[in-house]
């Protein structure tokens, strides 16, 4: 499994653009388990006889082992290359899914969600190949970025209605077996074509000439790196306890409300396919505007269509609602891996990366949980809704922070 560097003519080459469709089918495969969990949590809470709160856990150790492992997995990146963790990503995400499968209480079925899929197999599938993708990329790294995060999306516009079927006819049990010699299968057999590193920048002065602005430095915006890094990660906790209010629990609010898991898992499909739209859309910004103006406009844009649940219970408006969620939030998390790339040292990319990708989705493991525990103390989701938009504003609140210090020292786009 040895890794070659690349040459630097491989920039924005024929290269890149085919690494670049075999990582979104990575993603794809490889990051599907945190709506698989989404849809399957009624089915998981009846059989295990649980609360809503406690039938959220899997999807919030997930989520942790997903940012912890990210972070771990973007550091062995940077040093060896992604195919080692991809290899072993693979392997995990074929095993977690049968070891669950066999789980015979919620606390074993959480403990491999989060050590197995998350810390050791979805965890490659984002952090450390948004990081890899950003390094093959120059004039249309924004793009690049986007699409690489689509595959996110990507996963959940597609395995949601594909797994309610699943629980349907099978029932979670069988589908997890399905699912884990696909997926993890997939991932392995792709991961052979990640053999060859990004180009390696020979002195600071290259590495600097290959971001898209001059502002790469140890220290962002003028603050000292860990201030900047905290800062930015503190945004990503607080967008991601927001997001995950409708993600997570969109299925089992249809069914509380009475049109069904299955009308639940169409709304997930509808907002994370407008959310490959959206992420598409704000990379193709992002290289107009750059990373932080990105960041600000998807902030503000979440926040007003969370606004949008409130006042509506209704079927109509509720998909409605689902699919301005996803047109208008979903180039929050690639605008980071931009901004880290526009501003933050190239040569710390993967595990700069994986520590913000790590806040984000430590944001959706707090929020998952979090919005089941409101539910359970107040018996609708009302509240769940309005604590999101609370955190929302903290994440826009430092955005705009950003803005404006770029726009006193000159560093936007």
């Amino acid at each position: 499994m040895s890794a070659v560097y690349a040459p630097a003519e491989v920039i924005d080459s024929p290269l890149a653009l085919r690494r670049l469709l075999a990582t979104l089918i990575i993603i794809a495969l490889g990051s599907g388990v945190m709506y698989v969990i989404s849809v399957v949590l009624p089915a998981v809470q009846a059989e295990f006889g649980v609360s809503r709160g406690d039938a959220s856990l899997p999807y919030t150790m997930l989520m942790v082992g997903f940012g912890v492992g990210g972070m771990v997995m973007g550091k062995i990146a940077d040093r060896h290359g992604v195919l080692p963790p991809l290899v072993l990503g693979g392997a995990a995400t074929c095993l977690g899914y049968i070891l669950a499968a066999q789980a015979q209480s919620l606390w074993t079925f959480s403990l491999i969600h989060g050590l197995v899929l998350g810390l050791m197999g979805s965890a490659v599938t984002f952090a450390p190949l948004m990081a890899d993708t950003a390094q093959w990329w120059n004039r249309r790294r924004g793009i690049a970025v986007a699409v690489c995060a689509s595959g996110n999306y990507l996963a959940g516009a597609f395995w949601p209605t594909v797994v309610q079927w699943g629980v349907a006819n099978w029932g979670w049990r069988d589908t997890y077996m399905a699912l884990g010699m696909i997926c993890g299968g997939g991932m392995l057999l792709l991961s052979t074509l990640f053999r060859m590193r990004p180009p390696r920048p020979v002195t600071a002065a290259a590495a600097s000439s290959q971001a898209p602005t001059a502002w790469v430095s140890e220290t962002p915006l003028g603050l000292p790196r860990w201030r900047a890094m905290a800062l930015l990660s503190v945004a990503g906790v607080a967008c991601c306890v927001a997001m995950s209010m409708p993600q997570v629990h969109i299925v089992a609010y249809c069914t509380d409300l009475g049109f069904g898991p299955a009308r639940g898992a169409e709304m997930l499909s509808l907002m994370l396919a407008c959310g490959i739209v959206s992420r598409l859309v704000s990379g193709h910004i992002s290289d107009r505007i750059g990373g932080l103006r990105t960041l600000l406009l998807g902030s503000f844009l979440q926040g007003t269509a969370l606004l949008l649940f409130l006042p509506f219970e209704g079927m109509a408006a509720l998909y409605l609602a689902s699919a301005l969620f996803g047109l208008f939030q979903g180039g929050i998390v690639p605008s980071y891996a931009i901004i880290v790339r526009e501003y933050f040292p190239v040569a710390r990319a993967g595990v700069q990366t994986g520590t913000v990708i790590m806040a984000t989705l430590l944001g959706m493991a707090l929020g998952g949980w979090m919005s089941g525990a409101i539910f359970d103390l107040t018996g609708s989701y009302r509240a769940a809704f309005l604590n999101g938009i609370a955190w929302n504003a903290l994440n826009l609140s430092i955005a705009i922070y950003f803005y404006r210090r770029a726009r006193a020292m000159g560093q936007l786009r």
